[in-house]
């Protein structure tokens, strides 16, 4: 078993690896935040890279997610954990593999409510594994950005309010990760496409995606004005500008953001 340093040295890594939009952010937090919400989002990770998955079919992916869901709701067995995924181990990503890692180096004051937001996350991926991820209504679209991205907010508040007792209302919370999701929905629209998954309601348009990612990225806007902690105001500063600026290159009819953009969208935000 590593120890705590070394543990933290490999969770940055594999959050390097893991995600370009909150890997940034992360490193910028102080210490405790950093280990507290670098450990909660590889927890949501190890779960997303089981939903995503290209090779696991979906009743695997529906029993992995549903079990793991379960394991969540109590102490958290890592041995039951290791014996549920060990015939898939070798197709899955090393982030999903040491789930109780990331638990492990999760602040203890805190971990339970990052186990009960992964749960609920489990959970509701599990029920569109079994759905397909075909969107039919806009009720349809808000349930499943409210499981993949809604819950990242409702668990950032929780350490938020952990840590210095930021009080942030819970559905502007959402409203900033569905914003986030929708941006990515847009996207990755012909991707999703070539495999068969399709994320806008029945008769929507691309300007019907934007109107709905708009409206929840000035909820966004909205929770940020409930914080007042520096440190805490630029993590989520900045997810929320390259969303922003990625809607805006994707309206001009550009694929996506080059990294000379993203450079500067985050020096912008960190020099402020």
């Amino acid at each position: 078993m590593s120890n705590k340093a070394e543990l933290e040295k490999e969770a940055m890594k594999v959050l390097k690896l893991t995600s370009r939009t909150f890997y940034i952010p992360i490193k910028l937090l102080n210490s405790t935040l950093k280990k507290t919400v670098g450990s909660a989002y590889l927890c949501m990770r190890a779960i997303d890279e089981i939903e995503d998955h290209e090779q696991l079919d979906g009743d695997v992916k529906h029993r992995l997610l549903t079990e793991t869901s379960k394991l969540l709701k109590s102490d958290f067995d890592e041995a039951a954990y290791r014996e549920l995924i060990q015939p898939y181990e070798s197709l899955l990503p090393e982030v999903t593999v040491r789930l109780g890692d990331w638990l492990r180096f999760c602040p203890a004051g805190i971990v339970d409510e990052v186990k009960a937001s992964t749960s609920e996350m489990a959970e509701g991926m599990a029920k569109w594994v079994t759905k397909g991820w075909i969107v039919e209504t806009k009720e349809d679209l808000d349930e499943y950005t409210y499981y993949v991205a809604g819950l990242v907010g409702v668990m950032l508040s929780d350490i938020w309010k952990w840590y210095d007792g930021t009080e942030t209302d819970r559905e502007l919370a959402i409203g900033y990760g569905r914003g986030l999701q929708a941006v990515n929905i847009l996207r990755n629209k012909d991707e999703d496409a070539e495999r068969g998954v399709r994320f806008f309601p029945d008769g929507w348009t691309r300007d019907d995606m934007f109107a709905y990612a708009e409206g929840n990225l000035s909820r966004a806007d909205q929770y940020m004005q409930q914080i007042n902690t520096r440190n805490i105001i630029l993590f989520c500063k900045i997810p929320l500008a390259l969303a922003k600026r990625t809607l805006k290159t994707l309206k001009n009819g550009k694929e996506k953001m080059t990294r000379a953009e993203v450079e500067s969208t985050v020096d912008e935000i960190i020099n402020e």
